[in-house]
């Protein structure tokens, strides 16, 4: 399992609004060889946990750019473009504890950013998938 981050170019903050979480959501299972299990969407970054979905993976690098790149062509503000910063960060998780830890970490954002008072009550988060160890 591994644990990502990627953020807009220049920090925009354009993310955190349903219709872009949705298109994100959209696109990650379109994206059919890594699967997403828990996210959040925070303004200017995505938080995410995937996981490979298929034996002969396709690398990470070219998986992120692949969903990227779906979700940058259905992009409900064209003005907006270009979206995504190139890089991104990866951890790979190596235990469930790890996995906690990093989850509460994610979860806690939005409040540390003064967006909302409990991580619960953020809207912007979800899991596509139960990755499982």
């Amino acid at each position: 399992m591994v644990f990502l981050t990627v953020c807009t170019i220049r920090r925009k903050r354009i993310l955190a609004v349903p219709e872009v979480v949705q298109l994100l959501a959209e696109s990650w299972p379109q994206a059919t060889s890594w699967m997403v299990g828990k996210y959040l969407v925070m303004p200017d970054h995505v938080h995410l946990f995937c996981s490979p979905a298929e034996i002969e993976v396709r690398a990470l690098k070219q998986w992120v750019r692949y969903w990227k790149t779906l979700a940058s062509r259905r992009w409900p503000r064209p003005e907006e473009h270009p979206i995504w910063q190139e890089e991104f960060w990866d951890t790979q998780i190596r235990s469930a504890a790890h996995y906690a830890e990093k989850w509460e970490y994610v979860r806690l954002n939005p409040v540390r950013a003064g967006l909302v008072r409990e991580s619960d009550a953020w809207p912007h988060q979800g899991e596509l998938n139960e990755l499982r160890w």
